[in-house]
């Protein structure tokens, strides 16, 4: 946060000239600043991760995806687990698949399980196609129900109906979250929620990465209004006042968060109640200024 702002020339400030004219184009000028740190943070700088990672995975042999993942586990949506023996990325497929349904209303009564000799991707489709499988219906303790399907589709099973996760999501699940850019985070976030999978954490660090450029209008008018006011000691006092006014701004920023990713607010809330209490905090102080001066 530049704390240089709130050094208001003093020539500028003895002339009359209104603090609003003085701040308008300095504000614009934030505007655009905002703007392209979004952009750059949300799709340049995950580029160049992504090429920095690609280069590290194919020649100095780190940050290697395997490619092949044994037991895997996901939780698909809300009461539907699915596990992989195997899962190879080249070839979409996995084996000695077990998806596993259970109670709405009682998460820890199995209700049905589908056991698959192998699962592939449909490309065509989009969808997943199951060979050799084997279903169990769990009615009570003592009776289970059995039935064999040579090939099916898994929009074809009703207890099933649907599988999120998709190839691409497994491949997204083992990148870094650095290469990942703002909308293809936003894709994944939106697909596991419809998984039912638990996404607060997620939608915090991605809300606050659309939040935190807009530091940059906050600080203008926390510079300005500072800087208007007239006190003993000068720059040095406004400078010192404007880094601590950084220091608090980022120390309310992690304390937020910490209540964002304990589900105690909403995320969106969370990213973004840093910005509007300072906003309304600064706007406070330049009118007081404003009110002083007249």
């Amino acid at each position: 946060m530049p704390a240089g702002l709130s050094v208001f020339p003093s020539s500028i400030n003895s002339s009359g000239i209104s603090i609003y004219r003085f701040a308008l184009p300095i504000f614009i000028f934030g505007i655009f600043i905002t703007l392209f740190s979004i952009y750059f943070n949300g799709w340049i700088v995950p580029k160049a991760n992504a090429s920095k990672f690609s280069i590290e995975r194919t020649y100095l042999n780190k940050n290697k995806l395997p490619g092949f993942i044994q037991n895997f586990h996901i939780q698909d949506s809300e009461n539907h687990i699915i596990t992989f023996g195997n899962y190879n990325e080249k070839d979409k497929s996995g084996s000695n698949v077990s998806i596993q349904i259970f109670e709405n209303s009682n998460i820890s009564t199995l209700k049905y399980r589908y056991d698959s000799k192998s699962m592939n991707w449909d490309s065509v489709k989009s969808e997943w196609k199951l060979i050799s499988v084997i279903q169990r219906n769990f009615d009570s303790a003592s009776a289970i129900n059995f039935k064999l399907y040579d090939t099916v589709y898994a929009s074809a099973l009703p207890e099933v109906n649907k599988i999120y996760l998709s190839p691409s999501q497994i491949l997204k699940k083992q990148l870094k979250p650095d290469e990942l850019l703002l909308t293809d985070l936003k894709e994944f976030i939106d697909v596991m929620e419809e998984g039912g999978q638990n996404v607060i954490r997620s939608k915090v660090d991605y809300y606050s990465k659309i939040s935190f450029p807009f530091a940059n209008l906050v600080v203008i008018l926390f510079g300005i209004s500072l800087s208007s006011n007239k006190r003993k000691g000068g720059a040095a006092i406004q400078f010192g006042l404007s880094i601590l006014v950084t220091f608090i701004y980022l120390g309310f920023i992690k304390v937020s968060q910490t209540f964002g990713y304990n589900g105690d607010i909403s995320p969106l809330f969370t990213a973004w109640l840093a910005n509007i209490t300072f906003l309304i905090l600064a706007l406070v102080n330049l009118l007081r200024a404003r009110y002083f001066k007249e």
